[in-house]
Formats: structure tokens, sequence, C-alpha cells
């Protein structure tokens, strides 16, 4: 059995994945688990993916949003930070 993926790289490739949708998806946390298990197969379990998660939002590399439902997002520049 290979190698499970460490939580760094598994937050890594989320926050890839979470920039290339920003303004065209919105993700969910669930959205982001299927995707890393898509990625990299059974190397990843559901407690990585939620660490991984935790540690976007805690770093603030990524911020919860709340419309309708929840879901994973790079921050928002405020138009008075320009």
């Amino acid at each position: 059995m290979a190698d499970k993926v460490s939580v760094d790289e598994v937050a890594e490739a989320m926050y890839k994945q979470v920039a290339s949708a920003q303004g065209v998806k919105k993700l969910k946390p669930g959205d982001l688990n299927k995707m890393m298990a898509e990625i990299y197969g059974d190397r990843v379990d559901r407690d990585t993916c939620k660490l991984a998660i935790r540690k976007l939002i805690e770093s603030s590399r990524c911020v919860y949003t709340y419309f309708g439902g929840s879901y994973i997002e790079l921050p928002h520049r405020e138009s008075a930070e320009n």
C-alpha cells in the first residue's frame, strides 16, 4: 500500500482547486473531499481532508462563506485595501 499523503500536500492541492474555481463555482468542503479522493485515491482519508481544510482556514488562505450553504473560498479583497 502506498504511503498516506501529508496534510500539507492535501492543503496545497485544495488551495489550488479553490483558486481555480474562484469566480466560477463555489466549492463545499465535501466537494474538496471528493476531488482529493479522485486525485490521491486511497492515499487520503476524510480525517486528512478535514485537517487540511482546518489548516487553510486557520492560516487565512481560505475562508468559509455562507450563501444557502457553507462554501470555502479565497478571502475577498476589500476595495478600501487597494
